[in-house]
C-alpha cells in the first residue's frame, strides 16, 4: 500500500497528493501533524529514505531556528525533536513498500511508483 505523509497546508504536499490521485493508485493519506509518527515509525521512515535524521528536518521552520540551529545534536535528539514538533518533518513523504522518497521535487514520486 502506498502512503503519503501529508500536510494540506503545504503546496508541495498537495501537489504530491494530486500526482498520486492522477496515477490512479490506491493510497493512504497520513496527516502526520494530527497523527504524529511514533519514534519507531520515524526511524523506519528514515531507514526507508536512506538518509540521516537531519536530512528529514525542515530547517526553515521557526522552531528549528530558535531551539536547535547551531547546536550539536545526536540523531536521537533530532528524531525526538521531530516527534515533539512534527512541523519539522519534511514533506511530502511517499512510501511504496520498501521504497520511500521525500517528494521534493514532486516528480520524485515517479521513481518509486
Amino acid at each position: 500500500m502506498i502512503k503519503i505523509y501529508h500536510n494540506n497546508r503545504c503546496s508541495k504536499s498537495r501537489l504530491g497528493l494530486e500526482i498520486l490521485e492522477n496515477l490512479g493508485q490506491n493510497f493512504e493519506i497520513i496527516k502526520y501533524l494530527e497523527n504524529v509518527p511514533t519514534k519507531s515509525e520515524l526511524i523506519t521512515l528514515i531507514k526507508l529514505l536512506k538518509i540521516e535524521p537531519i536530512a528529514l528536518v525542515r530547517k526553515s521552520e521557526a522552531i528549528w531556528k530558535t531551539e536547535f540551529k547551531n547546536k550539536t545534536l545526536t540523531d536521537e535528539t533530532i528524531i525526538d525533536a521531530m516527534i515533539k514538533h512534527p512541523k519539522l518533518i519534511e514533506r511530502p513523504i511517499i512510501v511504496n513498500g520498501n521504497k520511500a522518497v521525500i517528494a521534493r521535487p514532486t516528480e520524485l514520486i515517479h521513481t518509486i511508483i
